[in-house]
């Protein structure tokens, strides 16, 4: 491939215009052969078209049909082609570090143990981690009883930081929370990353979990490489869990409900998933140690300068041209007779 200047991308659609060759050696012999057909022999030539219904064309008719048509497959044939002459230089995506924010989005996040809440003061840390953030890729799972991926893994930081006011409970039609679903979601979304990326999630939530098999689960992920941070939210004397409508959640025996911050949950799906459990705070420090801990892999050296060449294609400059030599072939029919 040249290093710059126009080029096709596909040179052997080329091979079409041969196709114009035969074609005309065809027209040339059947306009020969017109006038000495056998119908020529019962009748004159000028009442030939009210015997037979149809005029003969004549060879400049025929060859002017010919070179319009010509014309069309040559534009065509060029587009297919692929026509180009300059080109964008994009960096390489290098193996870097990842981390995978897992966000608790059920009831129990309405909590107004931590101010605002549960749920906003977990915005907030995601917030700081955005705006902390000069090493990794980050991406977002809200969850409850189904998991919801905000946003892949990313370095738009933007994208990001616009989707987080627009995360309530709300999303989730199905109460309840689900950690399983959200971790196979997240091993999806890790296993098609480089083998040698840092793979880190990050789970915040109040630990309000009861699923049978997790701690196993967690520890599937940390042999593939995933670590699990966990970053609590909440107090352990909790708050009464509010409902849709303003009021308060109650049970089976209309007592209200009150969840409290899993502390002991938390900290056995870190430890599992080798890594470690923090409580939210207001401080930067937590957000911190979580980039610190997501920062395994250091740039290379000569990283930021691995760039591919993207090739502009111009093919849809010729398509121009052939859909307004076309546009003539779809007028109305009567149209035609009128100016006929």
């Amino acid at each position: 491939m040249p290093e710059m200047g126009f080029h096709f991308a596909e040179p052997l659609w080329l091979l079409g215009l041969l196709a114009l060759v035969p074609i005309a050696l065809w027209l040339l012999y059947s306009v020969q052969r017109a006038h000495q057909g056998p119908i020529h022999l019962y009748a004159d030539p000028h009442l030939l078209p009210h015997l037979a219904g149809t005029r003969e064309l004549d060879s400049g008719e025929r060859f002017g049909r010919f070179g319009r048509w010509a014309l069309l497959w040559i534009l065509a044939v060029l587009a297919m082609a692929g026509p180009r002459w300059d080109y964008t230089d994009v960096r390489l995506f290098h193996p870097g570090n990842n981390l995978l924010v897992l966000l608790d989005i059920s009831r129990s996040m309405q909590v107004p143990d931590v101010p605002p809440s549960r749920l906003g003061r977990a915005k907030q840390e995601i917030q700081d981690l955005i705006t902390l953030n000069h090493a990794a890729r980050i991406g977002l799972i809200a969850f409850a009883s189904v998991p919801h991926v905000i946003t892949p893994i990313t370095e738009d930081m933007a994208t990001l930081r616009n989707a987080l006011p627009a995360i309530e409970t709300e999303l989730a039609k199905l109460q309840g929370s689900r950690l399983m679903g959200a971790l196979d979601r997240a091993e999806i979304l890790m296993d098609g990353l480089s083998a040698e990326s840092a793979k880190t999630l990050l789970l915040i939530s109040d630990g309000d979990f009861d699923e049978p098999g997790l701690v196993d689960r967690v520890r599937q992920l940390a042999e593939k490489h995933i670590k699990l941070l966990t970053l609590g939210v909440g107090t352990t004397e909790g708050g009464r869990v509010p409902d849709r409508r303003g009021g308060v959640l109650v049970d089976r025996r209309h007592q209200p409900i009150t969840s409290r911050l899993n502390e002991l949950e938390l900290k056995q799906l870190a430890e599992a998933g080798a890594g470690f459990y923090q409580e939210a705070s207001f401080r930067q420090g937590d957000s911190e140690e979580i980039l610190d801990a997501a920062a395994q892999i250091k740039p290379r050296e000569g990283d930021t300068n691995e760039s591919t060449r993207i090739w502009n294609e111009r093919f849809f400059l010729l398509l121009i041209p052939l859909m307004a030599l076309l546009l003539p072939a779809f007028r109305r029919p009567h149209a035609r007779k009128v100016e006929s």
